[in-house]
């Protein structure tokens, strides 16, 4: 084969494969046009769900107006807070561990373990946090849905943290050592900055799991705890009806919104590096 040839070899690609560009769209349009279709017809002026009069925001007004809804809606918003807050301090500790705390023994036994709810099946964990909250007649309320969605969390809050430790290297601690800085101060002044991108897209995700989440909320909530998805699945027993299109509307939008907020916030950039070579600067002349 002569040179020539070999240069009009090209890789294998599967975009330029015969109907991968059909298959694609297809398999878009199965995942996103329901949502579609949910959008819009929670614009619709009639009462009924599938038959389209007009365009109007009169079931947003009624949602705004309702207010077991406006409560369930601060009981989640309330519990994804405090759960946030806890299972980011639990993931930054996590990561921390495995991406700087060195090799040690049962280490990949702890991160399958942290890990373990993005494995097990959701309705399981829901169960067995049920059971065990009874066994040991732990019945109070809100805490209960923050504790078992600080546990459900982790594992995403986790996952940005550590990828971000683990693409900012070591390097800038170490010219900080080498500057004499201290541990503490290499970590305050140096890690945390710029672990901070990484601790903002992995809290977004801790808050939007725990906002969206059914199946824990459900087994575990109890009378006046009831969260936003839960009273939803309440609403749709007598049908779907145009309010449950305008609350599901209200959370795909947040959902997506800070779904995109923490992946615009958690790209690699060069700002990061030369905040990381800043701070190794000022480490030393402190």
């Amino acid at each position: 084969m002569t040179t020539a040839a070999r240069r009009k070899i090209r890789p294998f690609d599967w975009r330029h494969n015969p109907g991968f560009g059909i298959f694609s769209l297809a398999v878009m349009s199965f995942l996103y046009l329901p949502l579609v279709i949910l959008v819009v017809y929670s614009f619709n002026a009639n009462r009924f769900v599938t038959v389209w009069t007009g365009f109007s925001l009169h079931w947003f007004t009624r949602v705004a107006n309702n207010g077991d809804i406006r409560h369930a809606a601060w009981v989640s918003v309330l519990v994804g807070v405090l759960a946030t807050i806890c299972s980011t301090a639990i993931a930054i500790a996590a990561a921390l561990g495995f991406e700087r705390g060195g090799r040690f023994k049962g280490e990949a036994a702890a991160n399958s373990l942290v890990m373990m709810p993005l494995v097990v099946p959701e309705i399981v964990t829901a169960i067995t946090t049920l059971i065990f909250f009874s066994s040991i007649g732990f019945h109070f309320g809100v805490l209960n849905l923050v504790l078992a969605h600080t546990v459900f969390c982790v594992p995403f809050a986790m996952l940005p943290i550590q990828a971000r430790l683990n693409t900012i290297g070591t390097a800038y601690e170490d010219a900080g050592r080498d500057l004499y800085g201290g541990e503490w101060r290499i970590f305050m002044r140096i890690t945390l900055p710029l672990m901070v991108p990484g601790i903002m897209a992995g809290a977004i995700l801790a808050f939007v799991t725990s906002l969206d989440d059914f199946l824990i909320s459900f087994m575990v909530s109890s009378a006046g705890t009831t969260t936003l998805p839960v009273y939803v699945y309440g609403m749709m027993r007598l049908g779907v009806t145009p309010e449950v299109n305008a609350i599901s509307t209200i959370l795909l939008v947040i959902s997506a919104a800070l779904a995109l907020v923490a992946f615009l916030i958690s790209r690699p950039n060069e700002a990061g590096a030369a905040a990381g070579t800043a701070a190794a600067a000022a480490t030393a002349t402190t």
